[in-house]
């Protein structure tokens, strides 16, 4: 079968970096599902795992797709050969970037019937580090209109990331407030269900406060968290809780929120996968809820680039647009 392999030490650009190969099938483990894959989606996960690869270093990037179970291990109960699914992936295993794959079906969705391979493929990652971040870690209530009158701050909301967090939060009756700097960010997390965008590049807890948030009960931070730390630290109710996603590159001082008494919590979506903790079919049973919402029309697929076919360039040219800072919602490769 076909696969693309990134070379670790080089930069996407650079010849090389990433390279068409023909390697065998895998076969099923016991809870495996062998899914021939139809499209695979780029995530920040994908640049920083290449980034942090040695020199020649070779490794199957990709973990989110969309495809078609072609063979089940001998212990699946959930899903059969022939089912259409969803997954991210599992960050400890070959990913995506590959005609076949396997994923253990405790982490695997039913793709929503109303979207195409490519749109599926965009929001599984997403989707659960949104759905983990509000419902887990943050306490709000996965549950339609559950949550009235409680608030969350998004920053970076036109992301990826943002974009599902901000749609999790309307449907569950949670008030967000999103930052975005520019005038088509700003409108896209309007139409993804903030109630009010202010801009990141300003004093954010001012601009909350002249729009009559005070604080907010929640932050939730998808970037650059040392820029706005000090302003989740202000921002924050207290007693109120903040959640962070991205890598620091400076020390924190977390003094900034104990008069707050505020907790600050971490959401990696692979934890579950990488551990393989008791809970991890939680991601199967998120992803299918989610794929309700989506043929339901509550929640909708945040893809806004679609690149043909499975090749070094192409993939190249993902990583080097994720890694411009411009992207607004997600991208995919269809195979």
């Amino acid at each position: 079968m076909k696969a693309v392999i990134a070379v670790g030490g080089m930069a996407p650009d650079e010849a090389g970096a990433f390279r068409e190969t023909g390697i065998d099938r895998p076969a099923p483990g016991a809870r495996d599902l062998l899914v021939h894959v139809h499209a695979v989606s780029v995530n920040p996960v994908d640049t920083k795992v290449h980034a942090r690869m040695a020199a020649g270093e070779e490794k199957i990037l990709g973990w989110d797709a969309c495809g078609v179970v072609e063979a089940v291990g001998s212990a699946v109960t959930r899903l059969v050969p022939g089912d259409r699914v969803f997954y991210a992936g599992d960050i400890t295993r070959p990913g995506t970037n590959a005609e076949y794959h396997l994923i253990d079906e405790r982490l695997a969705g039913r793709a929503p019937e109303s979207l195409s391979a490519a749109e599926a493929a965009a929001m599984p990652l997403t989707t659960l580090t949104a759905w983990e971040a509000l419902f887990v870690r943050l306490g709000f209530t996965p549950r339609a209109d559950a949550n009235a009158g409680s608030s969350v701050l998004v920053i970076g909301g036109a992301g990826g990331v943002g974009s599902m967090a901000l749609q999790l939060a309307r449907w569950a009756g949670i008030t967000a407030v999103a930052t975005a700097s520019r005038e088509d960010t700003t409108a896209w997390c309007l139409d993804h269900g903030a109630s009010l965008v202010v801009d990141h590049r300003g004093d954010i807890p001012a601009q909350l406060a002249q729009n009559g948030h005070e604080t907010v009960d929640a932050v939730f931070c998808t970037t650059h968290v040392e820029s706005h730390w000090q302003a989740m630290a202000r921002a924050v109710r207290p007693q109120g809780s903040v959640c962070l996603i991205d890598d620091p590159t400076t020390p924190l001082d977390i003094t900034l929120f104990k008069q707050k008494s505020a907790r600050i919590c971490w959401e990696f979506m692979y934890t579950r996968s990488m551990f393989a903790t008791e809970d991890m079919a939680e991601q199967g049973s998120i992803l299918d809820q989610a794929a309700r919402l989506v043929d339901a029309g509550t929640l909708r697929t945040t893809l806004t680039r679609t690149l043909e076919g499975l090749s070094a360039k192409n993939l190249a040219d993902a990583h080097l647009r994720q890694l411009s800072g411009r992207m607004i919602g997600k991208q995919v490769v269809a195979l």
